[in-house]
């Protein structure tokens, strides 16, 4: 009996250290409720429902500062590149109608039959949109009445080094795909084309002019 009563004691330990442990968690989990899922503890407590809720959403001050914009200078005339014998110089490929949807399908066409051709585009823009109206006149009277307005479109594909042996076939080609309803006009760059892409303010110029 004597070498078995160690063990006797070894177990009796054992027993009083889990029941003193499981008393512990009990008195503690009054105090400070838990629920462990797995090996993270979470609060049963929701303290944030108290809080204010100011600030939250916010998101700009985390992300890095962005260095600011610098206003676009007004863009330089490029100089224009004068012709050969062999070459054409800078020619602008003008699409105009009242249709916008395929006033630009066809100026796309025009710029990717460019690409395929392997013929250098310089730009390709729009033009500001023109309105005219349309007026008629009554039948008694000499009155006239705004019957409709018309808004014409206008883009501009800017091509150069264009070679005489391939001009008239690729002016072919843009004759046989274009679209009912849209003009096609080819004519050399000048330096009044690029000046009429900006819209004018004359009463600025006018105050302008006084200053000076």
């Amino acid at each position: 009996m004597i070498p078995i009563l160690p063990k006797v004691l070894c177990l009796r330990n054992d027993l009083v250290l889990q029941q003193a442990v499981s008393l512990f968690r009990i008195a503690f989990a009054r105090h400070f409720p838990v629920c462990t899922t797995g090996h993270v503890l979470r609060s049963s407590k929701r303290d944030y429902r108290s809080m204010p809720t100011h600030g939250i959403g916010r998101y700009k001050y985390l992300l890095p500062k962005e260095v600011p914009k610098k206003k676009k200078d007004v863009p330089e005339m490029k100089e224009i590149k004068a012709g050969t014998d062999m070459e054409y110089g800078c020619l602008n490929i003008c699409v105009t109608g009242h249709d916008m949807t395929l006033v630009e399908h066809y100026a796309q066409y025009a710029h990717n039959l460019c690409n395929r051709l392997n013929i250098k585009v310089e730009d390709s823009y729009a033009m500001p949109t023109k309105s005219s109206e349309v007026m008629l006149l009554q039948e008694q009277g000499t009155k006239m009445y705004v019957d409709a307005v018309l808004k014409t479109h206008e883009r501009i594909v800017q091509i150069s080094s264009l070679s005489a042996t391939l001009a008239p076939i690729f002016i072919e080609i843009l004759q046989r795909n274009q679209p009912e309803g849209v003009n096609l006009s080819i004519k050399e760059h000048t330096e009044d084309d690029f000046h009429i892409r900006f819209k004018t303010r004359p009463e600025l110029e006018g105050l302008m002019a006084q200053i000076d």
